[in-house]
């Protein structure tokens, strides 16, 4: 059986910062490598790339090649990340959408989505309950079904560390919520704390240029994007993680940081209310003050090894190995 996964975004196996690509394409990749090795069959990745490459007993093809060639080349299921229009190109292939984001009826119509949905008999996979949810029964599915994102391979780590530093972490790319944190940080955390640091990575440090050298004065330091190799090596050391959860369709940063051992601190919105549970993988706090009082808390108590633990141990329920096995049965039955 060939199975084609679609992800159109400029990356091939042999990109050289691999471990700094975004998460759907990261995802793309682990699912596609894991899939390959049980050689049960045959998987192809469809990237904007330049050439044809095989690894494994996976091939990555160039998208222009499979559109160039698509009378030539079959495919028995095509499994698309939040693009649906290729599935126009191949009327005898069986389809899966791939749901990461939300997509309103407004954004599919003005995206020219709408009608290479509705048209087609499409499967939906949707990364969690709440993008389900959220997403219009209009577009008349064939299934809906829910198989959450997963846990790279570059976040199972073997060893906890309990020796935490002072630092708490920023490590998602919309900046929604920032502003604030900062000025919460300024006026309430830093006069109490002055040893404590907040990272900050993801965000664009274009957009607080003018800002970087004043902001470390209150040991607010920015990064931007860096490695998932540096994100664990940060993750492990630090007390906690702000994910506040105002659009998240999944947050694999949460889950990234839970798997070693750093809780959250959320608001528990979006679809982090299922998947926060408070006082055991995550903090849930009301507002920018309660916020506040608990990096306070934690910062000036003793490091709390149960939440540790727990945050770990919530991580391992989304382990790859687990979640292939529910895309196995997917493609098996579809």
């Amino acid at each position: 059986m060939n199975i084609l996964f679609y992800c159109p975004f400029k990356f091939d196996l042999n990109s050289k910062k691999i471990s700094s690509l975004g998460g759907i394409e990261s995802l793309n990749i682990d699912l596609c490598k894991e899939l390959a090795k049980k050689k049960i069959f045959k998987i192809f990745l469809a990237t904007h790339c330049k050439k044809k490459i095989e690894k494994k007993n996976l091939i990555n093809i160039p998208i222009k090649k499979i559109l160039d060639n698509k009378d030539n080349i079959k495919f028995d299921i095509i499994i698309s990340s939040n693009d649906p229009n290729i599935f126009n190109r191949f009327k005898f292939s069986k389809k899966i959408l791939w749901m990461h984001n939300t997509l309103s009826i407004e954004k599919s119509l003005r995206k020219k989505k709408f009608f290479s949905i509705i048209k087609n008999k499409i499967s939906a996979v949707f990364v969690s309950k709440y993008l389900k949810d959220k997403t219009s029964k209009i577009y008349f599915f064939n299934k809906r079904i829910i198989i959450n994102n997963f846990l790279s391979k570059k976040f199972q780590i073997q060893n906890l560390n309990y020796k935490r530093k002072k630092i708490i972490v920023w490590s998602v790319q919309r900046e929604r919520g920032l502003d604030n944190t900062i000025q919460m940080w300024i006026k309430k955390i830093y006069p109490k704390n002055p040893k404590l640091n907040f990272y900050i990575y993801g965000v664009d440090k274009n957009k607080y240029k003018n800002k970087i050298k004043y902001l470390k004065n209150f040991n607010i330091h920015f990064f931007g994007r860096v490695s998932k190799d540096k994100l664990r090596n940060i993750y492990t050391k630090s007390l906690a993680m702000i994910c506040l959860g105002y659009d998240e369709t999944f947050c694999l940063n949460a889950l990234e940081a839970n798997a070693c051992g750093l809780p959250l601190l959320t608001f528990g919105k979006t679809a982090l209310k299922d998947y926060a549970i408070n006082n055991y993988n995550s903090f849930i706090i009301k507002n920018f003050y309660d916020l506040s009082k608990k990096i306070e808390l934690i910062s000036n108590e003793k490091i709390n090894q149960k939440v540790i633990i727990n945050s770990f141990n919530k991580a391992q329920k989304y382990r790859l190995e687990k979640i292939v096995k529910l895309w196995i049965n997917l493609i098996k039955k579809i």
